[in-house]
């Protein structure tokens, strides 16, 4: 690809619509993922003492283990929310761009 079709498609609007969108998604979700994680830290900092507790009386597994691995599915459920999206509306939408871009160098 040409210098000047890069330039034209970093002019567009329709790119830079394109990477304010995910810029604004992957902040949302970095924003989530840092609000679950210090969450726990947290309630680990304040309250430890209820993470202690046994799921039910007499187990050796306890509340905390099942939310720190609550926090590690939230983590595997952002990325493939981000994949999902990337997928389904950032690539086509690239793609389409790319697309257009030898027309509107030739023009």
């Amino acid at each position: 690809m040409q210098q000047a079709s890069i330039d034209s498609i970093q002019a567009s609007p329709a790119y830079r619509r394109l990477i304010a969108s995910r810029r604004r998604f992957s902040f949302t979700l970095t924003a989530l993922m840092i609000a679950a994680y210090y969450g726990f830290i947290l309630f680990v900092a304040v309250a430890p003492h209820l993470l202690a507790r046994p799921l039910y009386p007499g187990a050796t597994i306890t509340l905390g283990v099942v939310v720190g691995i609550g926090i590690i599915l939230v983590a595997i459920g952002l990325t493939g929310w981000y994949v999902l999206h990337a997928n389904r509306t950032l690539d086509p939408a690239m793609r389409a761009l790319l697309l257009d871009a030898p027309k509107e160098s030739e023009a």
